[in-house]
């Protein structure tokens, strides 16, 4: 009787989650369908930002996405680092002797505003803006040739004060980048159209923020978000909160990932869910009905250890939950025009994001680049200490 009651309550809870999956796969084949602002007869000026650190796998392919855009307009790309022995300013320097026609500027400087190194950066790098039209996007996003076209034609329509883009995954480097991609396409990016298609998210992301330079300057530019985990974030709410509209693109960038270790992957994972519980605890916690594997896992464990489900029933509500996964996979696949997943790997990748689930719960910390932080509500950073890992 302990377990009879608690797995038909959560073998009721992974049923529900399915059918919330399978409702993200109709929200997720809509999406791309949306019609993309017309392109403008001129194109402004635009400014593009690129904070730096380290020469992470796929670096230079990343950057020179960004240099062989379709724009009529001049384009300023200006790549940021804080130590002048960064690996990144080798690349930038095999970038320059590609694309000798492309207008890079590099900034070397150390000065800190804060304990967000990456808003240090783009700080220090905003003295040098030369256009009105500025796009941020970090170092791991790969475009196609249209995205600038499109992301600045969305800039221009009435009452927009940010453009971002989701995102999907891109692995570069194996076993684990693979599952990395994997928990983003199909966990977060579906998870992201689901709550735009309820109106309960509000997203800005890394991925990409244009804006006019105007816009900043009204929300007290990037200093205001320099000890902010989740600095994308803020930067939206805080345009929001002066009356903008944020446009989230149709179009979707590659998130190149290139993690090598499963220590990597965990200890990324667990900052960015502690940081989007940081931000939204109430609604992070009900994302875990959208661990239906798992939570399918649990229940038939429980139900059939206290006889409350029989074994076909638990093996049925067990496969059922990997279809629906499946299904919602495969529409990412086909509405991003992505290549196929592995879909074996689907269980091992619903079973650590629960688990990461599960211990973003239990702690405040995060290491990032290197160093230990401890966040507070709304994603305000606190320096905890060094760390000997990224």
């Amino acid at each position: 009787m302990l377990l009879y009651w608690p797995s038909i309550i959560v073998g009721f809870a992974s049923a529900v989650g399915s059918a919330c999956l399978v409702f993200a796969a109709f929200l997720t084949m809509r999406f791309p369908r949306r019609a993309l602002p017309a392109r403008g007869a001129s194109m402004p000026r635009v400014t593009i930002l690129k904070p730096l650190h380290g020469a992470e796998p796929g670096l230079f392919e990343n950057l020179a996405s960004f240099c062989v855009q379709n724009y009529p307009g001049a384009v300023q790309i200006i790549l940021g680092v804080q130590d002048p022995r960064d690996d990144a300013i080798a690349v930038v320097e095999q970038l320059r002797a590609k694309y000798k026609d492309c207008h890079l500027d590099l900034v070397v400087d150390a000065t800190m505003h804060g304990l967000n190194r990456k808003v240090s950066n783009l700080v220090n790098m905003w003295r040098y803006v030369e256009h009105d039209v500025v796009v941020v996007a970090d170092s791991d996003m790969r475009v196609d040739p249209d995205y600038l076209s499109r992301v600045v034609a969305a800039l221009e329509q009435r009452g927009v004060g940010a453009v971002t883009c989701l995102y999907h995954g891109l692995p570069v480097t194996g076993f684990w980048a693979q599952l990395a991609a994997l928990g983003i396409n199909a966990h977060f990016l579906p998870n992201v159209i689901m709550g735009l298609g309820l109106n309960l998210a509000q997203p800005c992301f890394g991925s990409t923020i244009a804006f006019k330079r105007k816009a900043l300057i009204e929300i007290g530019g990037f200093v205001r978000v320099a000890n902010c985990l989740a600095d994308d974030y803020a930067i939206g709410a805080a345009l929001r909160a002066r009356g903008y509209i944020i446009s989230i693109s149709p179009v979707s960038v590659g998130h190149v990932c290139g993690e090598m270790s499963a220590s990597e992957l965990w200890h990324h994972e667990v900052r960015w869910a502690r940081t989007i519980r940081s931000l939204d605890p109430a609604g992070y916690a009900g994302c875990i009905i959208t661990h239906v594997f798992p939570l399918a896992l649990i229940a038939a464990l429980g139900g059939v250890t206290a006889e409350s489900l029989s074994l076909a029933t638990a093996l049925g509500l067990t496969l059922a939950t990997f279809g629906s996964r499946l299904v919602l996979l495969r529409q990412v696949e086909r509405a991003f025009n992505l290549p196929p997943q592995s879909w074996w790997l689907i269980p091992l990748r619903d079973i650590l994001s629960f688990a990461v689930f599960v211990s973003s719960f239990f702690g405040q910390s995060a290491r990032w680049k290197g160093r230990r932080y401890r966040f507070i509500a709304g994603g305000t950073l606190v320096h905890a200490g060094s760390s000997s890992r990224p």
